[in-house]
């Protein structure tokens, strides 16, 4: 695995989503999935790592989705989503990923991109 440092302005390339990090519906991220890889002394999220208000479990779908942690595919912000939360206990909007690393990235910053 490759990860690189993010030049200023960058803020549009995918940085690795890590515990705690903030989802657009203000919940962070609880990285359950795997416990040996940190970015920044934060694990790094993987596929089905849930949120803080218990939904929403992580999808990676950013292209070329290969990098992988035990397993796992990696998730990354911004990029990557998350699935439908639960409806009763989370209030409603958009659950995917939005704050990732300012200085490590994943794929290149661009679909296509080196890993």
């Amino acid at each position: 695995m490759l990860a690189v440092t993010k030049r200023a302005g960058e803020n549009d390339i995918p940085g690795a989503h890590r515990h705690d990090d903030a989802r657009y519906c203000g919940a962070g991220t609880v990285v359950t999935g795997q416990s040996t890889v940190f970015v920044n002394n934060k694990l790094w999220a993987v596929e089905g790592d849930i949120n803080r208000h218990n939904g929403g479990p992580l999808k990676a779908v950013y292209p070329p989705t290969n990098i992988r942690i035990q397993n796992i595919l990696i998730i990354v912000a911004p990029g990557d989503v998350a699935s439908a939360p639960d409806t009763i206990f989370h209030p409603p909007g958009p659950v995917n990923p939005a704050v990732g690393s300012d200085n490590v990235i994943a794929y290149g910053g661009s679909a296509g991109g080196n890993a």
